[in-house]
């Protein structure tokens, strides 16, 4: 018995030992990585940076936001690390930390990396395997979607060959090389556990997730297809503890070098905007709009003057689709509004009422964070919804052009609205509704509401030929 059992696990040792050098995998038989990593390893680099002062001088990997930072354990472990195997200190006397990977994309000298890797950096480094270093300089950086790029003054330089994150289907073999609590080099392996992954602090990112050990040191590093072509950039872990708890997250190549090509081009990025704020549709809210199966975006609030309301959009339309692309989550919106051309017009399918309609829709450059939230709030603090319109106080250059002292200045007139079939134009001075007369925004937000419904008011506008009335017929509160 112990004979056969013998000679049993000789046959499988033999039959592993069997898979050959000359191929990443063979069918049937757990993959070999050896020859990837060897072909691949010199145009992986590990990036330091010396921090700006003020700055933060301990970096690693990006976690979910609400994650715990790194635990004191791995903490004093990086440090005793680092005091080992300290990478060489720069002229100016700063010591440079290791914060993570990169690689390269061009034999000129680009490379790519994560943007937190190189956030509040005063200078950069990176180290190749054969131990040569160069100082780099930031090309660009798009915090939106983790990535920067990097140019050192080099020639020939080995590169990587970029693949497909497109092709790329869920339970293939990926493997990661980056140096992971600083030491350099380290590869490791899994799957693709599924791919379109949003995650709270990146929607314009289809993040790829795997369960291949990422590790703080690992940011910016590439994660490999069986082939050796690049499919994703190594960008974040869920972890409690600030090491690899089985899931990681990686940026698609296809998303990645979009990006790294406008940075190289112009040292920004553009990315498409529509203006919505979208929900996922359960089975119970397919079911209550007539969808026979849950998929799309559900429109939860349109932000005044965006492309969306431009276009026709409304609370309640559900997307189903966008450029032609079928949306089955609600997630797999922002990324092909993201990288949809600014300044063209995208054709957005919308259930409404139970009927799909065909909207244009000219889609406009993303405004900033802060832009986008002062358009949500204080634009809609300026919104007249029963009217239609977003108003402004009177400013004086308005007052002297015009030759009055009171009124709300018209900002925009909403399409469909009751002050649009009014003929209310942009430039408008509202004087006057139904003879009570209007002196401020706070005035006119209390006077509508008080207004009856289904029938002609007047409503006195002063524009630059002079005053003009107008018929306002106002629905129902």
């Amino acid at each position: 018995m112990y004979l056969r059992l013998f000679a049993t696990v000789l046959l499988c040792a033999v039959f592993v030992s069997g898979i050959g050098s000359t191929a990443y995998a063979l069918s049937g038989s757990l993959p070999s990585f050896t020859e990837l990593i060897e072909k691949n390893s010199p145009a992986v680099v590990n990036v330091s940076t010396v921090p700006r002062a003020g700055a933060s001088a301990l970096g690693g990997q990006s976690q979910v936001p609400g994650d715990e930072e790194l635990g004191d354990f791995l903490k004093k472990f990086l440090e005793r690390h680092r005091g080992e195997e300290a990478p060489p200190m720069p002229d100016d006397g700063e010591e440079a930390n290791s914060l993570g990977s990169g690689f390269v994309i061009s034999p000129d000298g680009y490379i790519l990396t994560n943007h937190h890797v190189v956030k509040n950096a005063s200078e950069i480094i990176v180290r190749f395997s054969n131990r040569q270093e160069y100082k780099a300089k930031l090309i660009g950086s798009d915090p939106r979607t983790d990535v920067a790029l990097l140019k050192i003054d080099a020639d020939n330089l080995p590169t990587l060959k970029l693949g497909s994150s497109e092709k790329l289907k869920v339970g293939e073999w990926v493997l990661a090389i980056g140096s992971p609590f600083g030491f350099e080099h380290s590869a490791t392996a899994g799957i693709v556990s599924a791919k379109g992954r949003a995650l709270p602090s990146e929607q314009y990112v289809p993040f790829i997730q795997t369960d291949v050990a990422i590790n703080p040191g690992n940011s910016g590093g590439p994660l490999f297809n069986l082939a050796g072509e690049v499919v994703g950039v190594n960008s974040q872990i869920y972890s409690r503890t600030g090491g690899f708890m089985g899931l990681s997250f990686a940026i698609p190549i296809d998303v990645a070098m979009d990006v790294a090509q406008q940075l190289k081009t112009t040292g920004k990025v553009s990315r498409g905007w529509l203006g919505v704020y979208i929900q996922e549709v359960t089975g119970d809210l397919a079911e209550s709009f007539g969808l026979d199966r849950p998929h799309g975006a559900l429109v939860a609030q349109v932000i005044a003057d965006s492309p969306a309301e431009k276009g026709g959009i409304q609370v309640g339309d559900v997307i189903l689709s966008f450029d032609g692309h079928s949306i089955s989550h609600s997630s797999d919106l922002p990324p092909m509004v993201g990288r949809f051309r600014v300044g063209a017009e995208a054709e957005v399918v919308i259930l409404r009422a139970g009927k799909e309609l065909r909207q244009k829709i000219m889609i406009e450059p993303l405004p900033g964070d802060e832009q986008v939230e002062a358009r949500r709030r204080g634009v809609d603090e300026k919104r007249v919804a029963r009217l239609g319109v977003i108003v402004a106080p009177l400013s004086k250059e308005v007052s002297e052009a015009l030759n009055i002292s009171t009124g709300v200045l018209v900002e925009k007139v909403l399409r469909g609205g009751a002050a649009a079939d009014a003929d209310v134009r942009a430039g408008d001075v509202i004087i006057s509704i139904n003879n009570r007369k209007v002196d401020g925004v706070k005035a006119l937000h209390d006077l509508v509401p008080q207004l009856p419904a289904g029938r002609s008011l007047p409503l006195l506008v002063q524009r630059p030929g002079g005053p003009v009335f107008l018929p306002l017929k106002l629905p129902a509160k």
